[in-house]
């Protein structure tokens, strides 16, 4: 695996790769690499001919609040596991290459405030500008074929999608489920935050999705009841929601009495540490 920090070189590896008549595949992260994103390692390199993995921690998308400074880095052992899955190369550009005028000067993409504006960004106000703005730069750059994106941060999933969409771009997103550990909490960089105690009750955010998708399953339709309760069940408990939603999963808008299919999505917080999870429902 090659490591490139250089446009210049990525561009170049790129096009030798095109020459060749390879097909390219791509996954973007943040670094402090788990089982989740090797997930997505694994998913590229069967869509692909080779794998391009980004390491970049987006100071566009964190609030002033929020982690960024504080954000897990753990670039070797990263490097490390993306050898094992056998990525055939990591771009890890730093900032300056990223925004080379300052963040305050830099052209934003914005995907329309329908999918942005609600859930996550009704909280983290200017995050998805951000996630937008550094996904499109990335696709410009490493032009894949197939780019791929995990589903639990639904949300974000269907931003890009819209955004790669309505920018013609000609790249198929691809969506990989959600891994979680072995008592089913969604795998997150910011697990690593919880203290032992909150580590044992974090999987009950998963649980009470669970009791909501039951009861959507046996045709309960009242979802303003059922969140409701599911928000007050998780403050018993000791979590703080930020919010919990049952949106059409086509396009996270309210449903209606002709939809079938729906996404239960949830955030909150354990302590300092904001989770979120989701589940996909059929009926």
């Amino acid at each position: 695996m090659v490591s490139i920090e250089d446009i210049s070189i990525l561009r170049a590896t790129i096009q030798d790769w095109r020459k060749q008549g390879l097909t390219i595949g791509f996954v973007p992260t943040m670094g402090n690499l788990h089982q989740g994103h090797l997930q997505l390692v694994e998913k590229a390199k069967q869509q692909a001919d080779k794998v391009v993995v980004s390491i970049f921690v987006n100071p566009l998308q964190f609030g002033p609040n929020e982690d960024f400074a504080r954000y897990p880095r753990t670039f070797d052992v990263d490097c490390a596991k993306l050898t094992e899955y056998q990525a055939d190369a990591v771009f890890v550009p730093d900032v300056k290459t990223m925004y080379p005028n300052g963040m305050e000067q830099q052209t934003i993409v914005e995907v329309p405030e329908s999918l942005t504006n609600l859930l996550c960004g009704a909280s983290r106000l200017g995050h998805f500008a951000g996630v937008a703005t550094v996904v499109t730069k990335l696709l410009n750059l490493v032009q894949p074929d197939y780019a791929v994106f995990g589903e639990k941060d639904f949300q974000q999933l269907r931003v890009i999608q819209r955004l790669v969409a309505d920018l013609c771009l000609p790249i198929e997103i691809v969506p990989a489920s959600i891994c979680r550990e072995s008592d089913h909490l969604a795998m997150s960089s910011r697990n690593q935050y919880l203290t032992a105690e909150q580590r044992q009750l974090a999987p009950q955010l998963f649980a009470t999705l669970q009791t909501i998708e039951q009861k959507i399953q046996a045709s309960s339709r009242d979802f303003q009841a059922l969140t409701a309760e599911a928000k007050q069940q998780l403050t018993h408990l000791g979590f703080k929601p930020d919010y919990i939603e049952i949106c059409r999963a086509t396009d996270l808008q309210q449903p209606d009495e002709n939809d079938t299919a729906f996404v239960i999505l949830a955030a909150a917080f354990l302590g300092e540490t904001r989770l979120i999870d989701n589940i996909q429902v059929s009926v």
